[in-house]
């Protein structure tokens, strides 16, 4: 860890009751890094990160965003508002596209703007157009998400995410709930973010997209980062024998 991290997480806990999710947690990312979180379902990946934007009240650790620190530990008092501050420097993109279906495409995109930005309407619409465009999906401005394909709902998530220029940006498995032959066309704007040299956070289940985008690749097994690595390390030359193993099968399936 470096006084240059955007995000620094140190010995981060979560309990759901008697159930012990994240088992003090550390890991750094630098500006424009692209880290991927991989690991087997229920293994606590979502829950990491839903607790870098608060989503999830963190039970106890640290966790710095852009500068702004946090300290959770029992006994002492949540601060909420300090947590909405933060929640500021994170875009998030969830797995079910979260779209208000009362709203149409454009509209979806500039509410946070609107309303949590105090932005006047007028202007947050040169805004709104802009990232629709950055996402393929200008003419689809006036839509309503129940006439959009679900990879177009993903799409107009992101550039929701994306107009509020977070200096983070998180993605929660956001291929999950797509049709195979939509994945691409998110995978594609996701990899144009990268490229452009956007920090992000990605927990998926795309291992293609891992090897072509990730910097580095995080393993996270049973609440606890296993292993650390390139791409290139982590499939094809993991230390530890539960990467192994969770890899192996992929790898043959996927030619990675």
């Amino acid at each position: 860890m470096s006084d240059n991290d955007i995000i620094r997480v140190e010995n981060l806990h979560k309990w759901f009751d008697l159930l012990h999710v994240l088992k003090g947690v550390s890991f750094s990312v630098t500006p424009k890094e692209v880290v991927v979180i991989i690991g087997r379902s229920g293994s606590g990946k979502s829950t990491l990160l839903r607790c870098l934007n608060f989503l999830e009240e963190p039970s106890a650790g640290t966790i710095t965003v852009a500068g702004h620190t946090m300290t959770m530990a029992p006994g002492i008092r949540f601060d909420q508002g300090k947590a909405v501050e933060m929640r500021l420097n994170t875009g998030m993109v969830f797995q079910d596209f979260n779209l208000f279906p009362h709203m149409t495409a454009l509209e979806n995109v500039i509410e946070g703007l609107v309303t949590v930005k105090k932005m006047p309407k007028d202007q947050a619409i040169p805004f709104g157009i802009k990232y629709l465009q950055k996402v393929g999906l200008e003419e689809k401005k006036d839509v309503h998400p129940i006439r959009l394909s679900g990879g177009q709902k993903q799409r107009v998530a992101i550039a929701r995410a994306l107009a509020m220029e977070p200096k983070v940006m998180l993605f929660d498995e956001p291929t999950s709930a797509l049709d195979p032959e939509l994945i691409g066309e998110v995978l594609d704007v996701m990899k144009q973010i990268a490229f452009e040299g956007t920090t992000m956070i990605v927990v998926t289940h795309e291992m293609g997209f891992a090897c072509d985008v990730a910097d580095r690749i995080l393993f996270v097994d049973k609440g606890l980062i296993v292993e650390s690595g390139p791409p290139d390390q982590i499939f094809h030359q993991a230390q530890d024998e539960r990467t192994k193993l969770f890899l192996e099968p992929i790898r043959k399936v996927q030619q990675i």
